[in-house]
């Protein structure tokens, strides 16, 4: 059956992003995220969560260089390998393509590369119907072979990332032509096509992955041309490109550590955009009319992952308990990112369909964090909180120490420099007790708390079968399910979620199609104009 634009929509779902690996931590509009997304994924029924936008980039475009400030510079450019959401915001949607689509307005799947596709009756094959001309940046055509080569290529030892297993309900990618792809599940899965949407469903030349790392070839809009290190990276228009020219010729994405340099910098107009403030409190400096500020939301839940590995003191359910109960949410969102973002309790922000407000589940209570440390037999517990060096995470480190201390932890505080050593000590060598990063990757439930080989050690056998009763099921079960989980990864204390940052940028008056919310993985750099 073809799909009409409502039952796409029906057909998202979870998709997983990991921390880092699906970890976007501080990222721009989609920060750092591996593996599973931090700074983000786990899809699902996509729906309209207003993520509207300034406006469309003009046809035809100019030959003006658009400068763009982020923070968390990819620690490559090869998003097979290297988690990090810092890579996909820069290259997915802009360099690389996929089948399909997230529209940015309104949250429904949309197509890509693919103009039309069919599903199943029973839910196991699609049929996707490749658009006319399409090349990639070295000239050679995207053909259907391509799209296998590059599916296949995800379930291969080629891609190592953890995101990598939302394809592993895939049985089979076959090309009747050179215009038809036909996928075969070995199980209906809601979450599969939303997957399709992220960087597992990115369509790589068979002739050019062999410098991922240093030189991506891909169909988008935008070229990847120069890579200063510590600096700014440089995307030039695709004058060949198969859809709407974008305006801008060049765009400079410039990366910046320290949240002042970042403002600084669009005060003395060295850029034009600031893609995500990591100073809130700094705002006031931008209004007056000078500058257009954006306020909206993300995907992005700032996690205070805990370590359970057997033998490590967070292993014990009551110590957890104490850590929720200790943590005054509202206080320390008030105090670290001057009160602007969302108290969510859990992990599905409100624009996911299967979002409920689970604050309560632990509300601050310093007396009831003491006697379930004394019942635990934990008083004085030595705890690791090693954090990335992200504004964010600097930020509200400090404050949740206090508030920890305070309950009768004690909280020694490791600033990790981001993105390699904190992949590699937290994310990788599981190297500590408790963490702070953002995870940005869109619906990651799944893919952050349904492994337990993933840093944050959680994915019981319960979860996973939620988790799987949520993919399988029906529309009305997938959010039912969906809901228990949260709930459960909640009741368990698998980990805190201190709140969901809010999409803010400032930027030019007349810089055009910034968007109001940021729900992908990617930053849209086609979508910007000058108006």
């Amino acid at each position: 059956m073809t799909t009409s634009p409502r039952t796409r929509l029906l057909l998202a779902t979870i998709t997983t992003t990991a921390l880092l690996a699906g970890c976007n931590a501080g990222a721009g509009s989609d920060p750092v995220s591996t593996g599973s997304g931090t700074q983000g994924a786990d899809g699902g029924t996509a729906t309209d969560d207003g993520a509207g936008s300034t406006g469309t980039a003009a046809p035809g475009g100019s030959d003006e260089t658009v400068r763009v400030g982020l923070v968390a510079e990819p620690a490559s450019l090869d998003f097979t390998t290297t988690d990090g959401a810092a890579i996909p915001q820069l290259l997915l949607d802009n360099v690389y393509e996929t089948l399909v689509t997230v529209d940015a307005d309104s949250g429904e799947i949309v197509s890509a590369l693919a103009e039309e596709w069919e599903v199943s009756e029973d839910r196991l094959t699609y049929t996707f119907t490749l658009k006319d001309g399409v090349t990639f940046s070295d000239g050679s055509e995207f053909t259907a072979e391509d799209a296998v080569f590059s599916l296949e290529r995800v379930k291969s030892d080629a891609w190592t990332i953890s995101l990598k297993a939302q394809l592993d309900v895939v049985d089979t990618v076959e090309a009747p032509d050179d215009g038809t792809v036909v996928i075969t599940l070995s199980q209906p899965s809601n979450r599969f096509l939303y997957a399709l949407t992220t960087r597992v469903g990115a369509m790589f030349d068979t002739e050019g992955v062999d410098d991922l790392a240093n030189t991506p070839v891909g169909t988008g809009p935008y070229l990847f041309t120069d890579w200063q290190r510590g600096s700014r990276i440089t995307l030039e228009r695709n004058e060949d490109y198969h859809g709407d020219v974008p305006y801008f010729s060049d765009v400079e994405m410039h990366y910046f550590r320290d949240a002042n340099a970042l403002n600084n910098a669009m005060l003395t107009d060295a850029i034009d955009v600031v893609s995500t403030v990591q100073a809130p409190e700094s705002l006031v400096e931008f209004e007056g009319g000078d500058y257009q500020i954006i306020e909206g939301t993300t995907n992005g839940e700032v996690v205070l992952s805990m370590n359970q590995t057997e033998g490590m003191p967070l292993a014990d359910p009551l110590v957890r308990q104490a850590v929720r109960h200790a943590i005054d949410h509202q206080a320390l969102m008030d105090t670290c990112w001057a009160g602007r973002g969302t108290l969510i309790g859990s992990m599905a922000p409100p624009t996911d369909p299967w979002y409920e407000d689970r604050t309560g589940d632990y509300p601050f209570d310093p007396e009831r964090a003491q006697s379930l440390l004394a019942e635990a037999g934990a008083e004085g517990t030595a705890l690791r909180l090693r954090i990335p060096t992200l504004p964010y995470a600097v930020s509200c480190g400090t404050v949740v120490e206090s508030m920890l201390e305070e309950a009768g932890f004690d909280v020694t505080v490791d600033e990790l420099e981001f993105p390699s050593a904190w992949l590699e000590t937290v994310f990788t060598s599981k190297d500590f007790d408790m963490s702070i990063v953002a995870h940005v990757e869109p619906r990651d439930m799944a893919s952050v708390f349904g492994n337990p080989d993933y840093y944050t050690t959680y994915g019981t056998e319960e979860i996973q079968a939620l988790l799987e009763e949520a993919d399988t099921g029906t529309e009305e079960e997938q959010v039912s399910k969906m809901q228990e989980a949260a709930a459960l990864i909640s009741e368990d204390a698998a980990a805190d979620f201190l709140f969901l940052l809010p999409n803010l940028m400032v930027a030019d008056p007349d810089i055009t199609g910034l968007p109001e919310n940021a729900i992908k993985e990617s930053f849209d750099l086609s979508s910007l104009a000058r108006g």
